[in-house]
C-alpha cells in the first residue's frame, strides 16, 4: 500500500486557510458527530492531503478515547498540525461559531415553514449524512484495510459494535484491534505512515493535563460562593468534562442539570433541543442557546458565549494534552503494529455506525434509498462537491411537499 505522508512544508499552512475551509465546514456539516468525521475526511484528507488515512485515524482514535465532542476535538488537532496553535484556535471557532449563531435563529424560523417542509428539509439532510459516511467509509477501507487481517479486524469491530449499543464497547473494539494488530499485521505499516507532528512538548501537554484538572477541581469550589456566571461556568464545563460519547450523550445531563436546577423549564429546553438536530456544526453548540436563556446580571449573549467556551474547554486542553504522548508512542514499532489494527476497528465503528443509528433512522423508504444512490454518484462517480449532494437531497425532498 502507498499511503500519502505530507512532507513538513506541504503540513505547515496558515491560519486563514484554516479558517476559511473550516468556515464552509461549519456552514454544511450536517448530519452530528459521526457525519462531521466524513466532511472532514472528504476536504481534509481527500481532497486537501493534509493529513494521511493513517494519521487521520490515528486523531480520531484519541478523540474516541477521551471525554468530549469528538468531532470537534478532531477539526482542533487537524487545525494543530497543519497550522499550530493559530491553526487549531481558527479551526475550532471557524467550525463552531456558525451553528452557535444559526441555532436560534433557525430554532425561529422553522415554525414559519410548513410542517411538512421544515420536516422534509431536516430529512434531506439525514440523508446527506447517509452519503457522507459511506464515501468516508469506502474510503478508509481500501487505504486502511489493504490485506485480509486487516478487513478482518474491521469486520468483527462492526459486527461487535452493531450487537450491542453501549459506549464503553467502542473502547473495547478499539483495545481488541490494538491487540489485534500487535499479533497480525506486524510489517505492515511503516512508521513514517504513523507519525503525527505537533510543534510543542511534553511538558506543554503535562501542563495543559494540569490546566484541565485544576479547572475540573477548582470551579465547583469558586462556583460555591457564587450564584451568576461562574456557576453557570462550572456547569458546562463539568459536562464537557466529564460526558463521553459526544453531543447526544451530554444532552440529557444538561437536560438535568438545567431544567431540574431550575434554570428554565421543560418546553423551552426541548425547544432548542429540537433545533440542535436541524444545524450544521458540533451538537455541543447547543449549550450558547441554553446560555441564553440562563438568567444572569450580563447580557444573554455573553452568558451564551461562557456557556459555550466552558463546555468545549476540557475537551480541547485533553486533546491537546494528549497529541504529544501519542507521537512518541507512535514511532515505536510495536506501536506501528498496534496502530494498524486500531485503524482497521476505527474502519469498522464508522461502517457500524453508518448502519445504527444514521442509515437505520435516515433511510424510511425506497424513495429515500434512490435519493441516496443519486447523492452518492455525485461523490464518487462525477466527483462533485458536498455541496451538489446537499443541494439534491434537499431537492429532492422537498418535491413531494410540493405537489
Amino acid at each position: 500500500m502507498t499511503q500519502f505522508q505530507p512532507t513538513a512544508q506541504n503540513r505547515r499552512g496558515n491560519a486563514l486557510e484554516v479558517l476559511m475551509i473550516f468556515f464552509k465546514l461549519g456552514l454544511t456539516s450536517f448530519g452530528g458527530p459521526i457525519a462531521h468525521l466524513g466532511y472532514f475526511h472528504k476536504e481534509l484528507v481527500t481532497r486537501r492531503r493534509w493529513v494521511s488515512d493513517s494519521q487521520f485515524s490515528q486523531l480520531l482514535t484519541i478523540c474516541q478515547f477521551l471525554p468530549g465532542p469528538a468531532s470537534s476535538q478532531l477539526g482542533f488537532t487537524l487545525g494543530l498540525m497543519h497550522a499550530g496553535w493559530l491553526g487549531a484556535l481558527a479551526a475550532f471557532v471557524a467550525f463552531t461559531l456558525p451553528s452557535a449563531l444559526i441555532l436560534t435563529g433557525f430554532a425561529a424560523f422553522l415554525p414559519y415553514l410548513s410542517d411538512s417542509a421544515g420536516a422534509a428539509v431536516v430529512h434531506a439532510l439525514k440523508l446527506v449524512a447517509v452519503v457522507i459516511i459511506t464515501d468516508a467509509v469506502l474510503t478508509m477501507l481500501k487505504n486502511l484495510c489493504p490485506d485480509t487481517s486487516r478487513k478482518s479486524i474491521a469486520i468483527f469491530s462492526a459486527c461487535l459494535l452493531l450487537l450491542t449499543s453501549a459506549a464503553w464497547v467502542q473502547w473495547l473494539v478499539l483495545v481488541i484491534g490494538a491487540l489485534a494488530g500487535v499479533n497480525f499485521c506486524r510489517g505492515t505499516t511503516t512508521l513514517a505512515d504513523n507519525t503525527i507532528a505537533v510543534g510543542y512538548s511534553k511538558l506543554t501537554g503535562f501542563l495543559l493535563f494540569s490546566a484541565f484538572l485544576i479547572l475540573l477541581i477548582g470551579l465547583p469550589i469558586i462556583a460555591s460562593h457564587d450564584s451568576g456566571i461562574l456557576t453557570i461556568i462550572n456547569l458546562f464545563y463539568q459536562a464537557g468534562a466529564l460526558v463521553f460519547g459526544g453531543g447526544h450523550v451530554v444532552l440529557p445531563l444538561l437536560q438535568d442539570a438545567v431544567v431540574s436546577g431550575g434554570w428554565m423549564d421543560n418546553e423551552t429546553f426541548l425547544a432548542g433541543y429540537g433545533a440542535a438536530q436541524a444545524v450544521p456544526g458540533p451538537m455541543f453548540t447547543f449549550s450558547a442557546y441554553l446560555g441564553a436563556f440562563m438568567p444572569t446580571s450580563y447580557h444573554s449573549t455573553v452568558t451564551a458565549g461562557f456557556a459555550l467556551l466552558a463546555i468545549f474547554l476540557p475537551g480541547l486542553l485533553l486533546v491537546a494534552a494528549a497529541l504529544p504522548t501519542w507521537q512518541l508512542f507512535s514511532r515505536n514499532a510495536l506501536a506501528a503494529s498496534a496502530i494498524a489494527g486500531i485503524n482497521a476497528s476505527v474502519v469498522g465503528l464508522l461502517g457500524a455506525a453508518l448502519y445504527d443509528p444514521v442509515f437505520v433512522t435516515s433511510v424510511t423508504s425506497a424513495q429515500d434509498f434512490a435519493i441516496c444512490i443519486i447523492a452518492f454518484g455525485l461523490l464518487r462517480i462525477w466527483h462533485l462537491s458536498p455541496l451538489a449532494a446537499i443541494g439534491w437531497c434537499v431537492l429532492a425532498s422537498l418535491l413531494p411537499t410540493a405537489l
